[in-house]
């Protein structure tokens, strides 16, 4: 059997509340497409019942694969999906879908060509973002303006969840050497894509903010992404 044209990998820690709708939305756009898809969803160390969820509808859609991790770390979900996906394009997601799925087809041929990796950009000419609170934003751009100067210089937007990369950029990549295991893997993917003179194109996207609150979880991911950054510039320039 032919690999499919699309890969959509899903990292899903406590998502049994936002998963079913999000699977809902996925398939629902996948069927009016005229290329071939399969979707994953990488379940981790859930203490709710994300699995079971998933693997439900499974038993509906048969291009949807459900893998489970017993360690915690988007990151590190999104790397064993990938990992496991078979597509030409592979595309990583976030569940909770603050990108509407329909902008997908802005990230693949034949609507976006001549790329390596397409990342969304909430901060690209053309982007619109919805719902997000003053600080977060603030807090937001402070950050990539680090990123932007120490790490991965041209580019607006490193942490938004949403990115694809031809299936022969990835497999080149040296993902046993990326050790963020958890949000910060998407910078550091992205740097190894920059690094390597592959060509990086942000996709300005509609962003609905669906986050809840600030978390202790929160500042913990802007410390270690924050460390990452420096260890990136120093490789960068050393």
């Amino acid at each position: 059997m032919a690999n499919p044209f699309l890969s959509i990998v899903i990292p899903a820690h406590n998502e049994e509340t936002r998963l079913p709708d999000t699977l809902e939305q996925v398939f629902s756009f996948l069927n009016t497409q005229i290329y071939s898809a399969e979707v994953l969803v990488v379940e981790n160390a859930s203490q709710d019942r994300t699995l079971e969820v998933a693997r439900s509808y499974s038993q509906c859609f048969a291009n949807l694969h459900v893998l489970q991790l017993e360690q915690r770390g988007k990151g590190r979900a999104v790397q064993h999906g990938m990992l496991q996906a078979s597509g030409d394009f592979l595309f990583m997601c976030d569940a909770d879908l603050s990108m509407p799925i329909s902008q997908i087809n802005q990230f693949i041929p034949p609507v976006l060509t001549d790329f390596d990796i397409a990342i969304a950009s909430r901060e690209a000419p053309g982007a619109v973002r919805y719902n997000e609170p003053v600080y977060r934003h603030l807090v937001g751009r402070v950050f990539n303006t680090m990123i932007h100067t120490l790490a991965l210089p041209g580019l607006k937007d490193t942490q938004c969840g949403f990115k694809c990369f031809r299936a022969e950029v990835l497999s080149a990549l040296p993902l046993d050497r990326i050790k963020s295991d958890g949000y910060s893997f998407q910078i550091e993917v992205t740097w190894h894509c920059w690094k390597r003179g592959y060509r990086i194109r942000e996709i300005p996207i509609v962003f609905e903010d669906r986050r809840i609150g600030v978390s202790k979880m929160n500042k913990r991911i802007i410390w270690e992404a924050s460390w990452l950054v420096w260890k990136l510039f120093f490789m960068r320039v050393g």
